[in-house]
């Protein structure tokens, strides 16, 4: 139980580590984005910025699916490729259908990976807000 604790503590940290960062050197880019953007879509300028942000923020929670999804298959929890994304893609999002479930040894991470979810889920809704303050 105090290792799937530490491999779900470490796991959150390194998906932190990748949404600060990449939230960072977005954030980095996007006034001049931004500059672009007018220029080339003018009236859509401000509509165009905020579906890119969008699409940068899913890739964000794609790359923490990834992340979570591979772990659940190298530590042996869940075999084959397909039901390790879409496990983790339904207990990232909370949506927690039940058909897939983790064995008694390793079911302490599903609730891992949700808590992990709702707080990236969280952070990227805040995100978004400053963003579509900035683009206004």
């Amino acid at each position: 139980m105090i290792a799937h604790l530490a491999l779900g503590s470490l796991l959150i940290v390194v998906n932190v580590a990748i949404q600060a960062e990449m939230f960072s050197a977005f954030s980095n880019r996007l006034e001049p984005l931004i500059l672009w953007l007018r220029r080339r879509f003018r009236r859509f300028a401000n509509t165009a910025a905020i579906v890119v942000s969008v699409l940068f923020v899913m890739l964000v929670i794609t790359i923490q699916v990834w992340v979570w999804a591979l772990t659940f298959l190298l530590v042996g929890a869940i075999s084959g490729l397909e039901p390790a994304l879409y496990f983790t893609t339904v207990s990232f999002t909370t949506a927690g259908f039940g058909d897939i479930i983790l064995g008694d040894d390793w079911r302490l991470l599903s609730g891992i990976t949700a808590a992990n979810g709702f707080l990236s889920f969280g952070w990227s809704t805040a995100y978004m807000v400053e963003l579509v303050r900035r683009t206004g």
